[in-house]
C-alpha cells in the first residue's frame, strides 16, 4: 500500500495516498462517512500498483485520517477537499471513480477540472441531500433540522448519520441534476439491484442527465450498495481499463 501523506487543505489537514505511475491518474472518491481504507479504494490501489498505473485515494475533512469534524462538513467542502488533493498531486489527466456520495462529488469535479478524461460512478448518489434526506423527511424532521441544526438518522453501515442544516443548504448549492452535466468522455455507471441506499431511479436519472457520446449504465442483479464482492471489483477494474485503453 502507498504511504499516507498529508496536505493542508481549505479547512483541515487532509490525508491521501498517492501511487506514482503511468497516467492518467485514477482517483477514488469515497462515499458519505466512508474513507480511503475501504475495500474498493484499497483493492483498486493494489490493482493499479500491479499494473504501474498512477492512483490516488483520499479522505475528505472529517473522514478517516483527515482532520476536522464530520458534522462540520458538507458537499461543497468535501468537493473542495478532493479538488485540493488532486491539484496538489497532478496537473495531468485524471479518471474519477466515485462511490455513492463520491459519485456526486465526482460530478461536481467534472465541472471544475479541465483534465478529466473519464468518469466511473459506483452506486452514484447525486443530489442525495435534497432528493433523499430532505424529500424523505417528515414535517417534524424538517422543522428539527432547520431549527435545531442537526438530526440523526439510523444507518445500516455504522453509526447514525448526522444530517445538519448546513449539509442540506449547501447541498442545494451543489445540485448536479438540475442543470447541464456535460461529460465528453467515456462514462461508466454501475448499480446493484439490491442497493437500499441508492435507487434504480437515481441511476437512470443520472444516465439520462449526463450529456456525452459514450455513457453506459450497468445493473448488477443481487449487488448491494457496497458493491465490493469480487465480481463487483472486477467489473470496476474492467470499466477503468476500458476507459484508459
Amino acid at each position: 500500500m502507498a504511504g499516507v501523506a498529508f496536505l493542508d487543505g481549505p479547512r483541515a489537514r487532509l490525508a491521501y495516498a498517492h501511487t506514482p505511475g503511468e497516467g492518467p491518474l485514477v482517483v477514488f472518491l469515497p462515499g458519505y462517512k466512508s474513507d480511503m481504507e475501504g475495500t474498493k479504494a484499497v483493492h483498486l490501489e493494489a490493482w493499479a500498483q500491479a499494473r504501474g498505473r498512477a492512483f490516488l485515494r483520499l479522505d475528505y475533512a472529517g473522514h478517516g485520517q483527515s482532520g476536522g469534524a464530520f458534522e462540520d462538513g458538507c458537499i461543497g467542502d468535501w468537493a473542495a477537499d478532493a479538488q485540493a488533493v488532486i491539484e496538489h498531486v497532478t496537473d495531468g489527466p485524471v479518471l474519477l471513480v466515485g462511490s455513492s456520495m463520491g459519485g456526486w462529488i465526482g460530478c461536481i469535479l467534472t465541472r471544475r477540472l479541465q483534465q478529466v478524461v473519464g468518469f466511473v460512478g459506483i452506486a452514484a448518489a447525486p443530489d442525495f441531500t435534497e432528493d433523499g434526506f430532505w424529500a424523505g423527511f417528515s414535517d417534524e424532521e424538517k422543522r428539527k433540522v432547520m431549527e435545531e441544526g442537526v438530526i440523526y438518522l439510523p444507518s445500516a453501515y455504522g453509526d447514525p448519520y448526522a444530517v445538519t442544516r448546513r449539509l442540506i443548504e449547501d447541498g442545494r448549492e451543489n445540485l448536479v441534476l438540475r442543470s447541464p452535466l456535460p461529460m465528453p468522455y467515456p462514462v461508466r455507471l454501475m448499480q446493484g439491484t439490491e442497493d437500499e441506499a441508492v435507487t434504480r431511479e437515481t441511476a437512470l436519472r443520472l444516465l439520462d442527465h449526463i450529456e456525452g457520446p459514450d455513457v453506459r449504465l450497468s445493473f448488477v442483479k443481487g449487488a448491494d450498495h457496497r458493491f465490493s464482492e469480487p465480481a463487483n471489483l472486477a467489473m470496476i477494474e474492467d470499466a477503468i481499463t476500458g476507459i484508459l485503453g
